[in-house]
């Protein structure tokens, strides 16, 4: 009986790269290079690195109208939003944590994932969703977390194994601002991979009708 090629595998690698995945990163603040903005891009990089597409959604992108049941009407970044989470074959979503969660900004941004309930792929239902805080502490980090994961399951998405926690109350930056400490680089560059392997598997097995 033959061996399933698996994901370190060439055979699989070229089976599954026809089309290279789609991953959307969106958070941080309204402020553009936030911290959590900056963390989000290391995972989008460890993503473009692994032959995905990216784009984010951050700063003055997240400053849109509040989301209302029942109102179809769209501002042109509301729009554009919605667009990509339709496109997105994988979604990095980070937050910074505001009193124990996620920032209301972000769960705004979120909630316009209300206009997929009709589409062929309801909301994020098949796709891989990383999860990213940044938090001046252990506590409100894990909180927050574990509050992205699960909107993350309510979507109907697939939370990576790795989730992670960025502590600002630690000495993480440098003096030019990148990240500095290595554990979490390594983190945030496994979140990215993961999503984008996990995409990249499940759009072969739905094309390949299984």
């Amino acid at each position: 009986m033959g061996v399933q090629p698996g994901i370190g595998d060439t055979a699989f690698v070229m089976e599954t790269t026809s089309r290279q995945p789609f991953i959307l990163g969106i958070g941080g603040t309204s402020r553009r290079g936030s911290a959590t903005e900056r963390v989000l891009q290391i995972s989008l990089e460890a993503a473009r690195e692994e032959g995905a597409e990216t784009a984010l959604v951050a700063g003055d992108d997240l400053k849109l109208p509040m989301y209302a049941p029942g109102v179809s009407d769209r501002t042109p970044e509301a729009a554009r939003l919605v667009s990509l989470f339709r496109k997105c074959d994988g979604v990095i979503i980070a937050s910074p944590a505001y009193h124990g969660s996620l920032s209301g900004l972000l769960k705004n941004a979120l909630d316009y994932t209300e206009d997929l309930r009709g589409d062929e792929r309801v909301y994020f239902d098949g796709c891989a969703v990383g999860c990213i805080c940044c938090a001046g502490g252990w506590q409100a980090g894990g909180q927050t977390l574990a509050a992205l994961r699960a909107i993350a399951h309510a979507l109907r998405g697939w939370p990576t194994p790795l989730g992670a926690v960025v502590n600002t109350s630690l000495p993480v930056f440098g003096e030019d601002g990148s990240l500095a400490d290595g554990q979490a680089v390594s983190q945030l560059r496994t979140v990215g991979w993961q999503v984008t392997h996990f995409a990249r598997m499940a759009r072969h097995y739905r094309e390949a009708g299984r």
